[in-house]
């Protein structure tokens, strides 16, 4: 191996022992380099640090934007760079900063010419150049695989221009007539009209903007068009409803039957065959493609598709690059995908930021004439100019942001909170936190456990000026801000009896309860980190004596699963809580999680063996859910993940009060709101 080819190696070693590259990065690095030998060793840096993006959600490196700025991009900690320099077998040891000084982005992408490695297209090469973008091939092909399936479908043959009246009827009966002349439009039902109009569409939207009822109006809808049989009778078209994890499918599923059932089909033929023909049963990603045990393939691809006319992926935010990769594929060519989602949270844990990418314009709709003009016709809604623009693409067309929140009214602190995070306003944020909110909250846990244990054991009525206990819930209840000592309290009332129904209905009472209160985390480590925020909660709940133990398994004790587990059913994300039950007389812990149609699935303890304790959890794991009361606990120190969309996710968990926890003078939130997050990609 060449000298220049093995001082590159080493000098990624230092930096795996340093921590600022992974393991698997140095060794595809050094495979590249036994491979080629003569290969550049600026090619060898490139896959090193490819491979590096892959682990922090980039789905390819871009040369020029690590340049510009390389420990933002590549998210370096400096702080550890000298004792890199210390501990360093190789001499001179130097930063990843100090290696990239000084070279321009032509050189290094000059350097990676080598036909052996590095290809530009189809072909067997372990990279890809595209462009001024270097890929793993494997994520190449995934954004092709990808980009092909949407594109297909933008420019499949639209609806038959015949069908307009009956898509009117439609429209009209379940939405209601067109809103006056330079009213604000009803953009659910511009949703629908475009939805249907296209083989794929795209319904974006906050929290309580009704994704979930347009979606089942447009569900409607499609099976009122649908082709009849011979004898008129409705032909149901074959839908299904999926969501990245199980957490995900049970919300959408709980929410899905109820708008189902209210659905206003009095103005439609066969009223009763239509509510009966829109499916309300929501699997997961994975359920759905059916995974070959012990492969990365799947059941259903593209030799052998899924046998549907209609697929509606929900939290479609949530799905990493090389999932949607393996939906799409497992899609025949006709068959319509509708993805829900918002595209102001978190990108998927995995690689790639899709769903942002795709509704990188629907703020500003970009409609051309011919879209305007076919929504006025079929729905009687007017697009506003500020939405028009004749030079917005075809992919523009399928997508539409739902504007009006009903959940958060313009009084509400946690929406105006929300809007400014989104927005990166920090002199907004300052000002609301200077006035005060009926429904916001800010608790500096500096050093003492005093500010946590208030938190965890009242979920701080005070915190919001007392002014929480006077909301009344649908109930007729009120309903104050509650900590963790909520759900402990129903789990500890027990039971009414011993029979199994009752102990079911107890069970699904705690499950449900534990819903009032979560504490969420930024980051895993640290003091106000995941891992040993649940250590210090166990051990107050203990002294507390509101569970029986800090350790181990014990009643009480909320688990999330970590690892999809077929043989169980339960899904990465899934929660539970440990239950002491009676069983043959005598008290059995077991783990309740909640089944659909409000049931419980019991597990025992000794058959988890991939969960973690969640009296905290972080915020990306609490994607796809909602609680009643929610709490940010910031980190201790400035971290790359405490972005703009993590706080904004946590934010719109919260569907009542909102509390953000930590040490808020060191100025966090504010770098926080001004850090959006930029994943690199070149799908669209």
């Amino acid at each position: 191996m060449p000298d220049r080819a093995r001082e590159c190696l080493q000098q990624l070693r230092v930096w795996v022992d340093a921590g600022w590259l992974r393991e698997l990065d140095f060794v595809f690095a050094a495979f590249l380099a036994r491979e080629s030998p003569d290969a550049d060793p600026l090619l060898l840096l490139a896959a090193a640090l490819a491979s590096h993006q892959l682990g922090r959600g980039h789905v390819c490196l871009e040369p020029a934007a690590v340049l510009k700025d390389p420990a933002l991009v590549l998210a370096l900690p400096p702080e550890r760079a000298e004792e890199a320099g210390r501990h360093a077998d190789a001499a001179p040891a130097k930063t990843p900063v100090e290696w990239l000084s000084g070279l321009a982005p032509a050189a290094w992408v000059a350097a990676l010419s080598n036909e052996r490695l590095v290809g530009s297209g189809a072909g067997d090469t372990p990279l890809v150049l595209a462009g001024s973008r270097l890929y793993l091939r494997r994520y190449w092909q995934y954004e092709q695989t990808v980009r092909a399936a949407i594109e297909q479908r933008v420019a499949a043959e639209p609806l038959d221009a015949s069908t307009a009246g009956s898509l009117r009827q439609a429209l009209d009966a379940l939405f209601g007539p067109a809103a006056s002349a330079g009213g604000e439009p009803d953009w659910q039902k511009i949703a629908c009209a475009l939805a249907v109009r296209s083989h794929f569409g795209i319904v974006t939207g906050g929290p309580g903007t009704g994704k979930t009822t347009t979606v089942v109006k447009l569900l409607a809808v499609l099976q009122h068009l649908a082709p009849r049989d011979a004898q008129g009778k409705l032909r149901p078209l074959r839908i299904r409803l999926a969501a990245p994890t199980g957490k995900a499918a049970a919300r959408l599923n709980e929410s899905i039957a109820g708008a189902v059932k209210d659905l206003p089909l009095g103005g439609l033929p066969d009223a009763q065959a239509l509510r009966e023909a829109i499916p309300t049963e929501v699997t997961t990603v994975h359920r759905l493609l059916v995974p070959v045990p012990g492969t990365r393939r799947f059941r259903h691809d593209a030799r052998n598709p899924l046998p549907l006319d209609v697929l509606v992926l929900d939290e479609a935010s949530m799905v990493g690059l090389e999932a949607m990769a393996a939906v799409v594929a497992a899609l025949a060519p006709r068959t319509r995908l509708v993805l829900l989602g918002d595209k102001d949270q978190l990108a998927s844990v995995e690689a790639g930021g899709l769903f942002g990418q795709l509704c990188r314009w629907a703020d500003a709709g970009r409609y051309t004439a011919a879209t305007r003009d076919w929504v006025y016709t079929v729905s009687g809604e007017a697009i506003p100019p500020a939405q028009a623009d004749d030079a917005g693409r075809p992919l523009d067309q399928c997508v539409v942001k739902l504007r009006k929140s009903w959940r958060f009214g313009e009084g509400s602190g946690i929406g105006q909170l929300a809007q400014a995070v989104n927005e990166g306003d920090v002199k907004r944020i300052q000002e609301i936190r200077s006035k005060g909110r009926a429904d916001l909250a800010w608790l500096d846990l500096a050093n003492s456990e005093a500010g946590l244990r208030r938190l965890v054991l009242e979920g701080g009525p005070e915190f919001f000026g007392g002014r929480g206990q006077g909301r009344l819930e649908s109930s007729g209840v009120v309903a104050p801000p509650v900590g963790l000592s909520h759900y402990l309290g129903v789990m500890n009332r027990g039971p009414r009896s011993d029979a199994q129904e009752d102990i079911d209905t107890w069970a699904r009472g705690v499950l449900d309860a534990s819903l009032s209160f979560q504490l969420l985390c930024a980051v895993r480590g640290g003091r106000h980190g995941v891992e040993r925020l649940n250590e210090r909660i166990a051990d107050l709940l203990h002294a507390e004596g509101l569970v029986a133990a800090a350790q181990g398994w014990f009643a009480g004790r909320p688990v999330m699963v970590t690892h999809n587990d077929y043989t169980l059913g339960l899904m990465n994300g899934d929660i539970g809580i440990a239950l002491q039950v009676p069983e043959q007389g005598k008290p059995m812990l077991r783990v309740a999680f909640p089944a659909n149609g409000g049931g419980v699935r019991w597990v025992l303890p000794s058959r988890l063996e991939s969960v973690e304790t969640a009296f905290a959890m972080t915020v990306h794991k609490s994607q796809g859910s909602e609680f009643v009361h929610t709490a940010l606990v910031l980190p201790d120190r400035p971290s790359p993940v405490l972005t703009r969309e993590l706080v904004y996710t946590a934010v719109t968990r919260a569907k009542s009060w909102f509390t953000l926890a930590g040490p808020l003078k060191d100025g966090l939130l504010e770098q926080a709101v001004q850090r959006p997050t930029l994943r690199a990609g070149g799908l669209f």
